[in-house]
């Protein structure tokens, strides 16, 4: 029996289970499953590069239409993650956390609704996500940990890091802080604070912790350290824009309010005999 060469290949079938292996790789790494390699899927599959290829026919481009035709967009252009990220920060950032439902982020980001479910797993992995790329912890993270001897320094990075965070468009960590003032028992805002409230305690609490070994700072409970440290740049972050539109309060410069919270939280906690003063 002869075959005809002019015709056209077969399309292989692509077993179920690595559709769900290249799934796995794409919440995993956090790429879209167009953008994995052929080794990240094997891996996740349990099997070699060679055997998944073979199981493929020879190419991944079979892969990647299996995945499109179980509803997942595999990507291709910018991945699927950073385009809901973004569309979910602008959807909170206009109309509220509430508006961030999968449906209105897939609408937005021009993907598909399973997509999303398997990059986020959800509307709370999506929702922090968003918080993680806007919100000032990990840029506060960062500064601590390479911190210096230059307290005052660190402190006043630390408050111009929260206020670029409350300013920078969109709007989410007003819109988040909002939320969590008006409904704190809400289950998303309760996963999101349990998430982020020890990685601030365990981030900002362990450079406290130091500077008090180190003799700089009193020896104070971590939790009113805390708030002692981001009070007062959390009510000034927050009045900034009414002064702005309104014109009524006379807030000074960002900087000088920076440098102004500086001196007088290590005023308030420092152990030195020389302590800063306050700029006037």
């Amino acid at each position: 029996m002869t075959t005809d060469a002019s015709a056209p290949r077969r399309r292989a079938e692509v077993p179920e289970d690595l559709v769900d292996a290249a799934m796995r790789a794409s919440r995993r790494l956090g790429k879209d499953i167009a953008d994995l390699s052929v080794q990240a899927i094997a891996e996740d599959a349990g099997i070699s590069r060679s055997t998944l290829l073979r199981r493929l026919g020879g190419t991944r481009h079979a892969l990647d239409e299996a995945v499109r035709a179980a509803g997942i967009d595999p990507g291709g252009q910018r991945p699927v993650r950073e385009r809901a990220v973004e569309a979910g920060a602008r959807l909170i950032g206009e109309h509220g956390l509430a508006a961030l439902t999968v449906e209105a982020v897939a609408a937005d980001a021009q993907c598909s609704v399973p997509s999303l479910y398997a990059a986020f797993s959800g509307r709370d992995g999506l929702l922090r996500a968003v918080y993680d790329r806007y919100s000032p912890i990990p840029d506060v993270e960062d500064r601590i940990s390479s911190a210096g001897d230059d307290l005052q320094a660190t402190v006043r990075t630390i408050y111009r890091l929260i206020g670029e965070s409350f300013r920078q468009q969109p709007r989410v960590l007003p819109a988040v802080l909002a939320e969590i003032l008006a409904r704190p028992h809400d289950p998303a805002i309760q996963a999101l604070l349990g998430e982020y409230l020890p990685r601030l305690l365990e981030g900002v609490g362990t450079w406290l912790g130091e500077e008090i070994r180190r003799g700089r700072i009193r020896d104070l409970p971590r939790p009113l350290l805390l708030q002692q440290l981001v009070g007062p740049i959390l009510l000034h972050a927050l009045s900034r824009p009414v002064d702005e539109a309104l014109s009524v309060l006379g807030l000074p410069d960002p900087d000088v309010a920076y440098e102004f919270f500086a001196a007088n939280f290590l005023r308030a906690v420092s152990e030195e005999d020389d302590l800063p003063r306050s700029p006037k």
